[in-house]
């Protein structure tokens, strides 16, 4: 399955943690200079600014704010982790809509040595928790699925399937997911997955980058696209098929770019992004 080519740059958004050395200041000028369309801002790019003002500035360079990364991590083996965690949560809510961003990205968490049903039961029962107040704010959250090899710290949430069964556990309009080729392109049941998504309306989101072989760092040795193994553009079908229409958010965590000219890796995502998405 082949979708159709993208020949312009109106649905590429990208996250500032791609460009991790610029500032958010740098990141919004760059990014509506290059002609992207859209941005995901990350929460630690607000630290010391004013959310509501950054959203202003962001939408007169005709950047349109996609989502704000990232709130999650419920599970706790404390009680006291767990208030902890909803109320960073609601603060996220509260941030998103300062910024005006419609949507939170949600990485679910996890405790090392913790059975992941409980985890899995606290990552329910935490989303539970803020659904009130992502109500009261219109704003979105998107479960995003993490590779197995992160079930141990960062997500019990490691498959589409796992992530649609805490979705029809709540069966709240406003809870949906985040699909991201990198942790999801290995699933042999991601065609199916992604169809289920669609059809009950929940796929809020689509992030691609590339799975590098061999790769030096599981963290932060992602590929551009074009420079790994996973078929982008099947799973782009895949999700489009499935009614998906949104953006095409390109989110790289890499030590190897991060160390190079910013302006010269934007210029080649926006390549990447046109031959290879």
């Amino acid at each position: 399955m082949s979708p159709s080519p993208l020949t312009d740059f109106s649905r590429l958004c990208v996250h500032t943690i791609t460009t991790k050395p610029w500032v958010i200041e740098e990141a919004m000028d760059r990014y509506a200079a290059a002609d992207v369309g859209g941005i995901t801002v990350w929460r630690q790019w607000l630290e010391g600014r004013d959310p509501e003002s950054i959203g202003e500035k962001l939408r007169s360079r005709n950047l349109e704010i996609v989502s704000l990364c990232r709130g999650g991590f419920f599970p706790s083996d404390s009680d006291a982790g767990l208030a902890a965690a909803i109320e960073d949560n609601r603060a996220a809510i509260r941030e998103a809509a300062a910024l005006g961003a419609p949507m939170i990205v949600l990485v679910c968490g996890a405790v090392p040595g913790q059975p992941l049903e409980d985890s899995r039961k606290q990552i329910a029962d935490g989303i539970a928790a803020v659904v009130p107040l992502a109500e009261e704010h219109g704003i979105r959250l998107a479960i995003e699925p993490l590779h197995p090899m992160y079930a141990d710290d960062r997500s019990a949430i490691n498959t589409l399937a796992s992530a649609n069964e805490v979705c029809d556990r709540l069966d709240h309009p406003l809870v949906g997911i985040a699909a991201d080729v990198y942790h999801i392109w290995w699933d042999p049941d991601l065609a199916d997955q992604i169809r289920i998504t669609g059809e009950k309306d929940r796929l809020f989101a689509f992030h691609v980058c590339d799975w590098k072989t061999p790769t030096s760092d599981f963290l932060n040795d992602r590929g551009l696209m074009g420079e790994g193994c996973i078929d982008i553009p099947g799973i782009r079908a895949l999700v489009e098929a499935a009614g998906f229409s949104g953006f095409n958010e390109v989110e790289i965590f890499s030590d190897r770019w991060w160390a190079q000219d910013q302006d010269h890796f934007l210029t080649e995502i926006k390549k990447a992004y046109l031959e290879h998405c």
